[in-house]
C-alpha cells in the first residue's frame, strides 16, 4: 500500500498542474463578455474665424465668437471663443457635417449672427463688424427709415460745435426802502 500511496501523491500536483495550465485555453472558447463597446468619436473639423473692422479692415481683439453646434437634430453644444491681437478664434471640436451657428460680439458694434454647414475638415470665416444702425420694427412703416447710425446709449451725444456762452443777464433793478413821508405837512408850533 505504501507504493500505491506515493504513486498517487506524486501524481496528483501533476494533474492539477496541467488542469490548471489547460483553463487559459478553455477560456478562449467562453462567450464574449457584454460591457461597454468603444465606440470611435465623429471626425471634427477645424473652424477659423477672423473678425474685422468693416469700415479699415483692422481686426478687432477680444471679441466674443460663440459657436453652437447641431448634429442631426441633435444639439451639440456651445462653445465661447474670444480672439486673439490678429482678431482670429480657432476651434477644433466641431462635428464634420454640423450646422454651426456662429455669432460675434465685440463692444461697439452690432452682434453678428450666421449658420454654416460644416462638410469639410478645415473652414475660414472671415466677419466684417459695423457699428449698429438703427432699429428696425415690425409695427411701423420703415420705408424711408435711415440706416444711418443715431446716437444712443452706447455713445453719448457728442456736440458739433462748442456752444455760445450765454449773455450776461441784465442787471437786476436794485429797489431802496421807501422812506416816510416828509414831514413838511406836520404843523409847526
Amino acid at each position: 500500500m505504501p507504493l500505491r500511496r506515493t504513486f498517487w501523491s506524486q501524481l496528483a500536483p501533476i494533474i492539477c498542474l496541467a488542469l490548471v495550465s489547460c483553463l487559459p485555453v478553455m477560456a478562449q472558447d467562453s462567450p464574449p463578455k457584454h460591457g461597454r463597446k468603444y465606440k470611435a468619436p465623429p471626425a471634427t473639423s477645424h473652424i477659423e474665424v477672423t473678425v474685422l473692422k468693416k469700415l479699415n479692415g483692422k481686426p478687432i481683439s477680444n471679441a466674443a465668437v460663440v459657436f453652437d453646434a447641431t448634429l442631426d437634430g441633435k444639439d451639440q453644444g456651445n462653445l465661447e471663443v474670444k480672439t486673439d491681437p490678429e482678431g482670429k478664434a480657432t476651434i477644433d471640436i466641431i462635428p464634420t457635417g454640423s450646422t454651426v451657428r456662429v455669432q460675434v460680439i465685440a463692444t461697439g458694434f452690432a452682434t453678428y449672427a450666421d449658420d454654416y454647414i460644416v462638410t469639410e475638415p478645415s473652414r475660414a470665416i472671415t466677419v466684417s463688424m459695423i457699428h449698429p444702425q438703427e432699429q428696425l420694427s415690425s409695427y411701423q412703416d420703415n420705408q424711408g427709415k435711415s440706416a444711418t447710425r443715431k446716437p444712443g446709449v452706447q455713445e453719448p451725444v457728442r456736440p458739433t460745435k462748442p456752444a455760445a456762452k450765454p449773455a450776461a443777464p441784465a442787471p437786476a433793478p436794485q429797489t431802496t426802502p421807501q422812506q416816510p413821508p416828509n414831514s413838511d405837512t406836520t404843523p409847526k408850533q
